[in-house]
């Protein structure tokens, strides 16, 4: 706690004076141009990974980001993602996962949250990524296949994303794009998936970024040609 305060004190007395003007904006309103899911894990910094500024990112984290079903289970996941999408308005959904997650390594080893029944019953969410692994996947490695579980669940969770009405209907009529990320730890490297390619690709080897949204469907909506879509976030 003293480390805490002892930043709390440096950010009030050098960074805050520095960048007032700036926080007086942002006292009134926000508006985040994404919306950034990603695993509670102390080491995943959104806003340091992505070098955002305050206001520009809207963050939920929770255990193995995970997004439910939206009909199964209504929560501040799901209230999270209705108010990013329908309110402010955001124009990306990101779902990020990253290496040596200690969720998706308990989906492994499902009897290591035996004494942990809120952890163990969240993670459920995340059973059908550990399905499509065990059905598709022949991997002896531990850590190889703790990757193509993360994967996997993110994956997952954008096919959960998608069964929000929030989304459903931006995405029908365009206007959102989905996102899905792994973050290394070690090596800083994010590899993102492309749902025209079925895969994950560096996010920075591409021409322009890879994505996954569903063509749009409704007029107004503007189909996307292909993977690498070219516009901004």
């Amino acid at each position: 706690m003293d480390t805490l305060i002892a930043g709390y004190r440096r950010f009030r007395s050098e960074v805050f004076p520095a960048q007032r003007q700036f926080f007086a904006e942002l006292a009134s309103a926000q508006s985040p141009g994404a919306m950034f899911i990603t695993c509670a894990d102390s080491r995943v910094v959104p806003d340091l990974i992505t070098q955002s500024d305050p206001g520009d990112l809207f963050v939920c984290r929770n255990v193995g980001n995970i997004v439910p079903p939206y009909a199964q289970f209504t929560g501040g996941v799901s209230a999270a993602i209705e108010y990013a999408v329908t309110v402010l308005g955001v124009r990306d959904l990101i779902v990020c996962g990253h290496s040596d997650c200690g969720a998706m390594k308990a989906v492994l080893k499902p009897g290591s949250t035996d004494r942990m029944a809120a952890v163990g019953a969240w993670l459920r969410h995340a059973q059908i990524a550990k399905h499509v692994v065990d059905e598709n996947y022949r991997i002896e490695d531990p850590q190889a296949l703790l990757a193509a579980l993360t994967e996997e669940n993110v994956v997952a969770q954008l096919d959960h994303l998608r069964t929000h009405p929030s989304v459903a209907a931006r995405l029908a009529k365009g206007g959102l794009q989905l996102h899905g990320w792994v973050y290394d730890i070690e090596t800083a490297h994010i590899r993102a998936y492309c749902a025209d390619r079925g895969r994950f690709v560096d996010l920075l080897d591409a021409s322009a970024f890879p994505h996954a949204t569903p063509p749009a469907r409704m007029s107004g909506g503007h189909p996307h040609a292909g993977c690498l879509h070219g516009d901004a976030a």
